[in-house]
């Protein structure tokens, strides 16, 4: 029962543990409740056949006395079962999804939105934590304690227990029936919330671009149609709980007139008295009400499956694995005929062989969209190969993991990633124990200590979100002094120079020629000047290792490098006419 609760509700252990002492404290609590109702019952009797005295009447000061301790304890223990529970299972939701990410391919966050990921931690794991505080545990409960009093009224009269149970399955089904077409409600409204999160998200970061196109109020006119469209689609996915839950709990009533109308045919044959009658009479109207919250809890149990699932799909999506305790004696990186596919099924590599040699500049060149950008990702264990094998050190890197994978491994995006925090902490990223001299050393060697200066508190000066208060430039060559500061024996260079101008790749070149002795460096780069001075150039052409050698080897076969060093130096003298 635990695995399938864990499985069922998106659950750790821990969770499922106290979500089942959550559901005997609603059993207990709502039992409680039902006590001054005997209590009343026996009153009644006692006051009817004239048997009040003074015991009878500490009896039930007593018994009232009790009843109040009791509904109190359980309460109180309900109330700790229930949300201190769900909070503490809410927070090990979130890191456990946190530890997900941390795990998952970086083909997964290519796949899925950035605000569909924030969607699933922030917003899905909220409707979770409200759900089972507040109606999980009360809708399990309220069925079993509604059972066990209701099975109990069979003892008394089988026939007005009849009477007035035969409602609660009939509402309670109609409910569960209607787990379907809640679910679509919940779908739809759930697609377009996150369609007009994007939306906002896209809107704020692309503004710039939006004015300088004056697309900004067309931009905005489909957002407001988006928002507008989640406006109606939230209206009805809650009709459409209402649908069902409302008539369920109108037909509930139903129950109270078949009691009265049984309980009166009963007493008019002689073949129920009074006392029995009131007493029936007294439990309906406190038996439905728990199951008035159970039709309410059940439709919001409902709602919260999409949310559910999409938590389940994050955790059950495949992670990268691998051992801890890697210590290579060499840093040569081998692609041994490898290949590769996306998800949708679109083929990338089809056969990349070559070898990237420690103390050596091997520069991956080629058309646009030829898979270079992935071979280099490959490389770095971001993605699983499909087929042949990648090694570093000698070892096939699908076996090691991919955090200490890293640790080996300084890479320089072409889109770079910057904090809203000092270029100081920025630069430090690469290494987060890192004394302030070698933050210093590491900004020199990238050439970022002549723009430094200039701003208005050097190091210390807050750059803004992704460094919006920074060039192209400046930005890329933050991105490189963190990998100076790294100083891994690997350097992966995606387009490293392509914001920088003639000047500054020359004074970056010359950095790196000092970085990369007795390590192994994969630089791509679509100009040619970039990797003129590459030990060796690897031409990937339609997801194959087409060419390889030095750039005179290559040169001297006249085959694709040679015809893009002819095409770019053409362009060279191209002139506005």
């Amino acid at each position: 029962m635990k695995n399938k609760i864990m499985r069922k509700y998106a659950m750790s252990e821990e969770g499922a543990k106290g979500f089942v002492l959550a559901v005997i404290a609603c059993v207990l609590s709502d039992i409680a409740l039902m006590l001054p109702v005997s209590l009343l019952y026996f009153m009644t009797g006692d006051m009817l056949e004239n048997r009040i005295d003074s015991g009878r009447i500490a009896f039930y000061i007593t018994g009232i006395a009790v009843s109040l301790v009791l509904i109190y304890i359980t309460q109180f223990r309900q109330y700790n079962a229930t949300f201190f529970s769900t909070y503490k299972e809410s927070g090990i939701r979130r890191i456990t999804l946190a530890e997900s990410l941390r795990k998952l391919p970086l083909s997964f966050f290519g796949k899925r939105d950035l605000s569909d990921l924030t969607t699933t931690i922030l917003n899905d794991c909220t409707v979770i934590e409200h759900t089972f505080s507040h109606q999980a545990a009360q809708y399990y409960g309220s069925i079993i304690s509604t059972v066990i009093i209701a099975v109990s009224l069979f003892f008394f009269n089988w026939r007005m227990a009849l009477a007035a149970v035969w409602v609660l399955p009939v509402s309670l089904l109609a409910v569960l029936l209607s787990k379907k077409a809640q679910n679509f409600f919940n779908r739809r409204k759930n697609n377009i919330r996150i369609r007009s999160e994007e939306g906002l998200q896209e809107a704020i970061e692309t503004l710039r671009d939006l004015k300088s196109n004056n697309a900004e109020q067309k931009y905005i006119d489909g957002l407001d149609d988006i928002i507008k469209e989640y406006e109606k689609k939230s209206i009805a996915a809650e009709l459409g709980v209402a649908a069902f839950v409302v008539p369920a709990q109108m037909f509930l009533k139903i129950g109270i007139a078949t009691t009265a109308l049984a309980g009166s045919a009963l007493l008019i044959n002689g073949e129920l008295n009074i006392i029995s009658f009131f007493m029936f009479l007294l439990l309906v109207s406190r038996l439905y009400e728990p199951m008035n919250g159970t039709l309410i809890n059940l439709g919001a149990l409902n709602a919260a499956q999409v949310n559910i699932d999409r938590t389940n799909a994050m955790n059950d999506t495949p992670k990268q694995y691998g051992k801890t305790d890697f210590s290579p004696e060499s840093y040569d990186i081998v692609f041994d005929h490898v290949g590769f596919e996306y998800t949708n099924g679109e083929t990338v590599l089809k056969d990349v062989s070559f070898t990237a040699k420690q103390g050596e500049v091997t520069a991956l060149i080629g058309p646009s969209g030829g898979g270079k950008t992935t071979v280099s990702r490959l490389a770095a264990r971001f993605w699983d190969a499909g087929k042949g094998k990648i090694t570093f050190g000698g070892e096939d890197i699908s076996g090691i993991d991919p955090e200490t994978l890293l640790k080996y491994y300084s890479i320089v995006f072409q889109d770079v990633t910057l904090f809203n925090n000092t270029i100081m902490e920025n630069i430090r990223v690469g290494k987060q124990n890192a004394s302030d001299e070698e933050v210093l050393t590491a900004a020199r060697l990238a050439n970022c200590d002549e723009f430094i200066k200039r701003l208005p508190n050097g190091y210390n000066t807050v750059i803004g979100e992704n460094g919006s208060e920074l060039s192209g430039g400046e930005r890329q060559r933050i991105s490189i002094a963190r990998a100076f500061l790294k100083d891994a024996p690997v350097i992966l260079l995606d387009e490293a120079t392509a914001s920088l101008d003639a000047e500054n790749e020359t004074l970056i070149q010359s950095s790196l020629s000092r970085l990369i002795q007795n390590k192994t460096v994969i630089i791509i780069a679509h100009r040619m000047r970039t990797v003129a001075g590459a030990d060796k150039i690897v031409v990937i052409n339609d997801g194959r290792s087409d060419e390889q050698g030095s750039p005179e080897e290559l040169i001297r076969r006249d085959g694709i490098y040679s015809s893009m060093i002819k095409r770019q130096t053409e362009s060279t003298e191209w002139s506005i006419a």
